[in-house]
């Protein structure tokens, strides 16, 4: 069993999560949770469940979660 990721350890490994997305627009969003069982980790909002295929499970041991919002407009 691996040990939960620490909020350090998940803002530190925000930025190399944020370059390995860059550039997709079906990305909405970055941001960082928290699991009781997990601990710390990354989120990703993404707009369609295709997606999900190209987010990375765990970057630098913090493990990411991706969930789907749909496009975000203002309204």
């Amino acid at each position: 069993m691996t040990k939960p990721a620490t909020l350090d350890e998940a803002r530190n490994a925000k930025p190399a999560l944020l370059a390995a997305l860059a550039g997709d627009a079906r990305v909405n969003g970055v941001g960082l949770g928290y699991d009781p069982a997990a601990g710390y980790l990354l989120k990703v909002n993404v707009t369609v469940p295709e997606a999900a295929d190209v987010v990375p499970a765990v970057v630098a041991g913090v493990p990411v979660r991706t969930e789907v919002v749909g496009t975000i407009r203002p309204q």
